[in-house]
């Protein structure tokens, strides 16, 4: 959602290249988010790990990836006149929240909370959501 907003500001909102910066934010944040993961179990476990331990950690982070699968397709219509290009943009954003809070709920239900808890965790995760899409376009321009 962050690189969606902060990409579409301006003049160029051209869904072709906000697909491809939001896909390949998100494969590099991804690799990170491997990559971090790896290095700490081979610390706190004082361990070389093995291509099995990382194949583990791709797919316990393939969240990360298959989360942008919905918006950059999004996109991808509005690149093929699917959509217009400020729809597209809107309905990638649109499933940004959406999926936000689809993980408030899913997280509410793990902890077997109540309704009244539920909507405070759905609400904050998607208050929380929203100020780092916030802090990211204004420190971007």
């Amino acid at each position: 959602m962050a690189v969606v907003a902060a990409g579409s500001r301006g003049d160029s909102t051209d869904p072709w290249r906000l697909a491809v910066l939001v896909a390949a934010t998100v494969l590099v944040l991804w690799v990170a988010h491997v990559y971090a993961h790896a290095l700490s179990e081979s610390v706190a476990e004082d361990r070389r790990i093995g291509w099995m331990d990382v194949r583990t950690l791709v797919r316990r982070e393939a969240a990360i990836p298959l989360a942008a699968l919905a918006p950059v397709g999004a996109l991808v219509l509005g690149t093929f006149d699917v959509l217009r290009e400020q729809s597209a943009i809107r309905l990638a954003l649109g499933i940004g929240i959406a999926t936000l809070a689809v993980q408030g709920v899913r997280y509410a239900r793990v902890e077997r909370l109540g309704r009244t808890a539920t909507l405070v965790v759905v609400a904050a995760n998607l208050a929380l959501g929203l100020v780092i899409v916030a802090l990211e376009v204004l420190l971007a321009h």
